[in-house]
């Protein structure tokens, strides 16, 4: 877990570029539930030796940017069997009410319907806004995207990956540009629902 825990302090540290969330950041008055969330959600998948590693784009402000696990929205956070407060997984008071996401959603769906669990990631870890408008989502520019690559090698070090599967363009052309061979799923927004999973689902099929 040592690698991890050195993975999570490497990530708490990163300067972000302008208009750029460091959700981990130790300067974030948030950043410790974080960096828990994320390491307890570690430490209950390790000994699952999860085989797929499963990256969107960037983190966004209404799911991993509030709880710190990409793809895993507050609702999630607090509601799913896997999670919760339960388990030991914390909300932060950022925002007053729960929040839910679309996306997070989707993959939920999928991966509950087909019993497999990968480890979630993106290939941009922090969350990329708007000038101005925090509560905003944007895509990270190729510039910014090159701070993932050292994450994304981190994790395939620390879990005993064998297949990637990049969702949406972004992640592809990412993985592309690092030279890491990846199977690519369609990004469930902008009604790509029905084909990310029916997608997804096969390559978790597959791959299991």
């Amino acid at each position: 877990m040592s690698s991890l825990d050195e993975f999570i302090g490497d990530l708490a540290a990163v300067e972000p570029p302008a208009n750029v969330c460091n959700q981990y950041s130790n300067d974030d008055p948030f950043g410790h539930i974080r960096r828990h969330n994320l390491r307890l959600h570690w430490q209950r998948l390790l000994p699952q030796g999860p085989t797929i590693l499963l990256l969107g784009e960037a983190v966004g402000y209404r799911g991993g940017r509030l709880t710190g696990l990409p793809f895993i929205s507050e609702q999630i956070l607090l509601n799913h069997p896997l999670f919760g407060k339960a388990h030991g997984f914390v909300k932060t008071a950022e925002w007053p009410t729960v929040c839910g996401e679309a996306t997070a959603t989707m993959v939920w769906q999928t991966l509950d319907a087909c019993g497999h669990y990968p480890v979630l990631w993106n290939v941009f870890p922090f969350h990329p806004h708007r000038p101005g408008q925090p509560a905003s989502n944007r895509q990270p520019t190729i510039n910014e995207l090159s701070l993932g690559e050292r994450f994304v090698r981190l994790l395939l070090d620390s879990f005993p990956i064998t297949t990637i599967v990049a969702v949406g363009n972004t992640a592809e052309k990412a993985l592309h540009r690092w030279q890491l061979a990846c199977v690519k799923v369609r990004h469930p927004s902008h009604g790509g629902k029905g084909p990310f999973q029916a997608g997804l689902t096969a390559v978790l099929d597959e791959n299991i």
